[in-house]
């Protein structure tokens, strides 16, 4: 079971690097939530959270066409039964790297649950 979170986990870089929102919602559940301290700073009323695949599909789009740039670099991938937990770089021309850490708890082969968290 843990290769096949991790399996989820390297398709969701895949699709990111790639800008690609439709790759990237395919994985997750039509209810999931996605919680970003960026998220936080940028939109302070959604308490850094956005809740179900249109509110994602706001911010990723705005944050790759603020940020074309932006690519994440994996560090690290590991999983149990029903969590992922990923390291890795982001990168952003202009912007010093910064290091991150993020957790994907799925359930039936999707994500319901992301959480960021920044070093």
């Amino acid at each position: 079971m843990s290769h096949e979170l991790q399996s989820i986990a390297f398709k969701w870089f895949d699709a990111f690097n790639a800008h690609n929102i439709e790759q990237l919602l395919s994985l997750y559940d039509d209810h999931a939530e996605h919680f970003s301290p960026k998220l936080k700073i940028r939109q302070p009323e959604t308490n850094g959270i956005v809740r179900g695949k249109q509110q994602m599909r706001d911010w990723w789009q705005g944050s790759f066409d603020r940020l074309p740039s932006l690519q994440y670099k994996v560090t690290s991938i590991t999983a149990n039964e029903n969590r992922v937990f990923a390291e890795y770089i982001r990168i952003v021309d202009g912007e010093e790297n910064m290091l991150v850490a993020e957790v994907y708890d799925v359930r039936n082969g999707k994500i319901v649950n992301s959480r960021v968290y920044h070093g």
